[in-house]
């Protein structure tokens, strides 16, 4: 059994996906090759956005936000502290110093009382100049954004989403990577809309922000790739990946209708006593995980484990956890809810090709 069948997938977009490769084997563009715009073009679309920009993968996508919302030194952006290592990472990266936020103990996204506080705490402080937010869709369940957009205008804050896990989520109607001043995703095959390899876009309404990202992409390109204007970076989505996508893409509605309903035969089903996924009303989870909180994990891991089913963990460990922000001298008291979290949380299989054998399967274990 696997965690995420991408065989199974490739199975059945087989044909598509190998004339679409072909494709691009005949015209032999593959650096920035048709394909490419024609994804943008499609994904924006999709996302209900102006503009989408792919690169490399989800990190640059961060990466390349934050330099086109010029965080540097001093600056503090706030972000989740139960998520995966890039977010807080980029951060760091542009010498800017990342201020954790405590987790939502129902939907596991970033906390929208607890970043207020911290906020606060670092404007009374005065050593820091609160810049951004970066908000994570985890599991494909979209953050708080009506809340989150309230505090970053009344704070003067930008607003990043990170729809890498959401991606296909909603609010009211509202698909994920449509918040924020910008949004990012990733195409690692793991997550709901994944290529074979790596792979990123960024999306925006902001023109000039489009135009810095095509920019920043390709080294500061300016009118060709040798008039550099600016400082900038090599991340390019090759072509063969973009083709993959625009196909992937096309079946990605019937994906997204059966990830949701597995994840409804799980939460019906399954009896352990465990604590199930949380969907607020108005929010549609693109079910990147199916993720299960209990003090027992261990346990009931290694039940799964000797029937070969495979389980996960997301995350197991905080960024305030973290070797490499020691520095920041956090402890876990100052998180309680992801220090929880990251101590009880573990998934289940999630794929939208899984056949009734093996829910069953999982389920009776």
């Amino acid at each position: 059994m696997q965690f995420i069948d991408l065989k199974a997938q490739y199975q059945y977009l087989k044909e598509n996906i190998d004339k679409r490769i072909h494709t691009v084997l005949e015209h032999g563009k593959y650096i920035m090759g048709p394909e490419v715009q024609e994804l943008e073009e499609k994904l924006a679309s999709y996302v209900g956005v102006k503009h989408c920009i792919t690169c490399a993968n989800g990190t640059d996508a961060l990466t390349l936000s934050m330099m086109v919302l010029e965080i540097q030194e001093g600056d503090a952006v706030f972000c989740p502290t139960f998520t995966f290592f890039a977010t807080a990472e980029t951060i760091a990266f542009q010498k800017a110093t990342p201020v954790f936020v405590d987790s939502d103990e129902q939907t596991f996204n970033i906390c929208p009382i607890d970043l207020e506080k911290r906020i606060e705490q670092v404007i009374s402080e005065g050593k820091l100049k609160p810049k951004a937010i970066v908000a994570v869709d985890l599991f494909g369940l979209p953050a708080n954004y009506p809340e989150l957009e309230r505090i970053a205008k009344k704070y003067k804050l930008k607003l990043i989403e990170d729809a890498a896990q959401g991606f296909g989520g909603e609010i009211e109607g509202r698909r994920a990577g449509s918040f924020g001043d910008i949004a990012t995703t990733s195409f690692f095959p793991a997550k709901p809309l994944g290529c074979y390899g790596d792979g990123g876009a960024i999306f925006t309404n902001n023109d000039e922000y489009a135009q810095l990202l095509r920019s920043y992409r390709v080294h500061g390109k300016g009118k060709d790739k040798y008039d550099n204007v600016r400082i900038g970076v090599n991340s390019r989505l090759d072509t063969i990946q973009a083709a993959i996508l625009i196909e992937k893409l096309e079946e990605f509605p019937a994906e997204l209708k059966a990830r949701g309903g597995l994840a409804s035969k799980y939460t019906q089903l399954i009896t352990l006593d465990v604590k199930k996924p949380y969907t607020p009303n108005g929010y549609v989870s693109s079910w990147a995980q199916y993720t299960l909180i209990s003090q027992n994990r261990d346990i009931h891991m290694e039940a799964y484990k000797n029937k070969s089913i495979p389980t996960m963990v997301y995350y197991g460990t905080c960024m305030h956890q973290q070797t490499a922000f020691s520095y920041l001298g956090y402890s876990d008291s100052d998180f309680p809810i992801a220090s929880m979290l990251s101590a009880s949380v573990f998934s289940l299989p999630m794929h939208p090709y899984m056949n009734d054998d093996s829910l069953n399967k999982i389920i009776e274990t």
